[in-house]
């Protein structure tokens, strides 16, 4: 059956070679627009790409403002101070993630709080989180606070998994009754949408990655998305070191960061922005066949996407009966040249976020023990 699959994927994507997890494609005016960036001397953080990536950006996404960062991580650094996060705060967040939302948790002097996902997205629980809030917390002065902890817990950060939207709804208006700051980690979901409405957009602020295995990339690169007008002129101003412009003089008027996107790589993303719409429908024509394929597999299932959702399906993943199950396929398909990968280790099993409060996680655990991603770059 192993063999099965593996020669099913390489012909899937026509190669009898090796099979990459998420490959980058350059199929547009890439080349076009570096050079003009080169020839125009404007390669670092100033130029006209990086305006016109941010316009470009908010548009397709549906937001006011669109302020582009050298990754996501940065991206959602900055969402987080501008969501007022302080040192010795504690977030809520879920523990099936990338360890990038923890370690933007962490940069603010923050701590995570952790419940629990839902099965069918991978994401945030919105039970959950309503249950951890109900049993653990109360508003006092208009602030949530932890009981156990007396910590102010100042805002929430879901997670869009793989690119299917968590119940991200449901979540907002949790967050708006106990009076915290939803920002969204929509770093996999760009084409994603949650009842027709795309993610990054619930959230104060969502935050996006265009790191080299995401579905458009510029090497690098990240975005902040929001529409209160304030945040996103302090957005651009912390990134770019909070420097007051001036024509000659160096003047910074607090503590900034130096996050800002270089034209280069900016003028790779307005090319691979022109793309997007094809990809996202090759990658959906990818799914069904995937969905397909594995409908005639026993005890594997392929995770398509949530109700009242559309999902990039930025990564493909199959759910498999258990923990042995899953790291034979893993060890078989690795050592036959077609890449896969587990899910990530949840973020409490961490040594750094071991002692962090936490809902039950049984939904966590039980998808960590057996969900696997298999190929999903664009099919050329």
């Amino acid at each position: 059956m192993m063999q099965k699959i593996v020669d099913f994927i390489k012909k899937l994507y026509g190669s009898s070679d090796f099979i990459a997890l998420h490959e980058p494609r350059f199929a547009g005016r890439e080349k076009e627009f570096l050079i003009e960036c080169i020839d125009s001397t404007f390669v670092s953080s100033v130029g006209k790409y990086v305006d016109t990536f941010e316009r470009e950006f908010a548009k397709k996404v549906g937001s006011k403002y669109a302020i582009a960062t050298v990754n996501g991580t940065s991206a959602l650094h900055i969402s987080l101070i501008l969501a007022g996060v302080k040192s010795g705060d504690e977030v809520i967040t879920q523990p099936l993630t990338f360890i990038a939302t923890c370690n933007a948790i962490s940069y603010c002097g923050a701590k995570p709080l952790f419940v629990d996902v839902d099965l069918d997205t991978m994401g945030m629980s919105a039970e959950s989180l309503r249950d951890f809030l109900e049993k653990n917390c109360e508003i006092l002065d208009r602030k949530c606070v932890n009981k156990s902890t007396k910590k102010t817990i100042t805002a929430c950060v879901p997670m869009h998994t793989f690119g299917h939207p968590c119940k991200i709804e449901a979540i907002k208006e949790i967050c708006d009754k106990w009076n915290i700051t939803l920002v969204e980690d929509a770093a996999e979901s760009l084409g994603s949408y949650y009842k027709k409405r795309h993610t990054g957009t619930f959230g104060k602020m969502g935050a996006f990655s265009f790191n080299g295995n995401k579905i458009i990339t510029s090497g690098g690169g990240g975005v902040i998305v929001t529409d209160d007008e304030s945040l996103a002129k302090k957005a651009k101003h912390l990134t770019t070191t909070a420097k007051i412009p001036h024509p000659y003089e160096y003047v910074h008027d607090e503590i900034g960061y130096n996050y800002r996107m270089p034209n280069i790589n900016a003028a790779l993303l307005v090319a691979q922005l022109e793309q997007l719409d094809a990809f996202l429908s090759n990658k959906k024509e990818t799914a069904q066949i995937y969905k397909d394929f594995f409908a005639n597999i026993e005890s594997m299932e392929f995770l398509a996407e949530p109700q009242d959702s559309v999902s990039n399906y930025w990564l493909h993943s199959i759910m498999l009966k258990d923990k042995e199950q899953r790291d034979k396929f893993l060890e078989f398909t690795n050592k036959n040249g077609v890449m896969t990968r587990p899910i990530w280790r949840l973020m409490n099993e961490l040594e750094m976020f071991k002692d962090c409060q936490s809902s039950s996680l049984d939904n966590a655990k039980y998808l960590s023990q057996r969900v696997v991603n298999i190929p999903s770059s664009v099919r050329l």
